[in-house]
């Protein structure tokens, strides 16, 4: 049995009968509530509180949404507006455990740049070189794509995502398949069916596609050059060493840890449908679950040169235009893309990095300043009909860019 996860960094709808997603209780705002909050900033709770009410109305009006800005003076300023489970008044707890989907490409590339650091592995190194065999037919060629391509998304590979059986399996039997956990290997060979969208060119245009399936190949390769497990080499090199207590990789236990946010659709018979526990999501393209405590902990620790050496982050951060499939760059935050790293820039100037998250019921929206001094991490999780992701990146940008141009605004001299 084949699983499915969310379409690169757009939202998953299911079947006819489940595109319309449960309506939960009437969600409440509560900021001032969390002893951090209490203090007075530039960007401070009411701004927030606006930002997040934006967000909430972009997600449909219907949406749980959590904030929280950390490298503030007085300690992290956050906000909520939503319920822990449908028809409770209990609000959505501060520290809520979510699966963070594509966002987990940036912990799978700081672990393959690791590598490379070690000399473990090489960008230039060919998927043939690392995985024989397992990048061919119907004009697949691994010889011709790089882990670089795989990492920044130029190697035109076919995303599994996109096959009509997995799209069916998930689209119209979300329930039979949810406990599927198929190894990203089974995953990739889905993908060899079928024909690349391009050939990667050496000394030619680069061209850009979003493809999971370079991350499931990412992985992979980490394993051979790292001798453990995707899994094991995240928790070791990045998740135990800054001491993420609540972030985990539940691999094939379905079940998410609380606290959390459950998330709901609505069945074909028109009741709630609890999807918050499933196995869907395992592999190095979304396997991750995290808080947004510890998302900002991860993204500053990054940018802050606390996970890579120098050169490895100048390789990280250099990005390239995207250029191929239209409906998905509109769908996705603006910017250019890098290795698992989005570069975007602030209407301040400057720029911050961030990588976006999409999955069923949840939409993940991390960022770091450039000097990794602040960051911001918006989890929203659907309630309603998936949001429209052009509009809700627009509220999320809005919200980060605030709250970093704030943040250069106070470290600029004051004349």
């Amino acid at each position: 049995m084949l699983m499915a996860l969310p379409k690169k960094a757009g939202a998953v709808v299911l079947t006819a009968g489940l595109l319309a997603l449960a309506s939960p209780a009437a969600a409440t705002a509560a900021t001032g509530g969390h002893p951090a909050a209490r203090h007075s900033h530039r960007y401070g709770e009411d701004t927030l509180r606006r930002d997040l009410a934006a967000v909430r109305q972009a997600g449909g009006g219907d949406v749980n949404v959590l904030a929280r800005v950390d490298g503030t003076a007085g300690g992290p300023l956050m906000a909520r507006i939503g319920t822990r489970t449908a028809g409770s008044p209990a609000p959505i707890p501060w520290h809520a455990h979510f699966r963070v989907a594509s966002t987990t490409k940036t912990f799978t590339a700081t672990v393959v740049l690791q590598l490379v650091a070690e000399k473990r592995l090489s960008l230039d190194d060919t998927v043939e070189h690392w995985l024989p065999g397992v990048v061919a037919g119907n004009g697949n060629d691994g010889s011709r794509v790089t882990v670089r391509d795989l990492l920044r998304q130029t190697s035109g590979l076919y995303d599994y995502i996109d096959d009509p059986e997995i799209r069916d399996r998930l689209f119209n039997h979300f329930d039979e398949n949810r406990y599927d956990t198929t190894p990203a290997a089974d995953l990739v060979a889905v993908a060899m069916r079928h024909r690349p969208l391009f050939v990667p060119e050496r000394g030619g245009a680069t061209r850009w596609a979003y493809s999971n399936t370079n991350y499931l190949l990412a992985g992979m390769i980490a394993e051979k050059a790292g001798g453990a497990s995707w899994a094991d080499l995240v928790e070791r090199r990045v998740i135990a060493k800054l001491g993420l207590r609540d972030t985990s990789i539940p691999g094939r236990d379905p079940h998410l840890p609380g606290p959390r946010v459950n998330v709901y659709v609505t069945g074909a018979d028109g009741r709630p449908f609890d999807v918050t526990d499933h196995s869907l999501q395992h592999t190095a393209d979304s396997g991750v679950v995290s808080t947004a405590a510890d998302l900002d902990t991860f993204f500053r620790a990054l940018a802050g040169g606390r996970l890579l050496p120098a050169a490895q982050w100048r390789e990280m951060r250099r990005t390239v235009e995207r250029t191929d499939d239209p409906e998905d760059v509109a769908e996705m935050p603006e910017g250019t893309y890098g290795l698992g790293l989005r570069e975007i820039p602030l209407s301040c100037g400057g720029h911050y990095y961030t990588h976006e998250g999409d999955g069923l019921g949840v939409n993940t929206r991390p960022a770091v300043s450039a000097d990794g001094r602040r960051a911001v991490t918006v989890s929203i999780t659907t309630t309603t009909a998936p949001p429209d992701l052009a509009t809700l990146n627009r509220a999320t940008g809005t919200l980060i860019d605030h709250a970093l141009c704030a943040a250069a605004a106070e470290d600029s001299p004051r004349g």
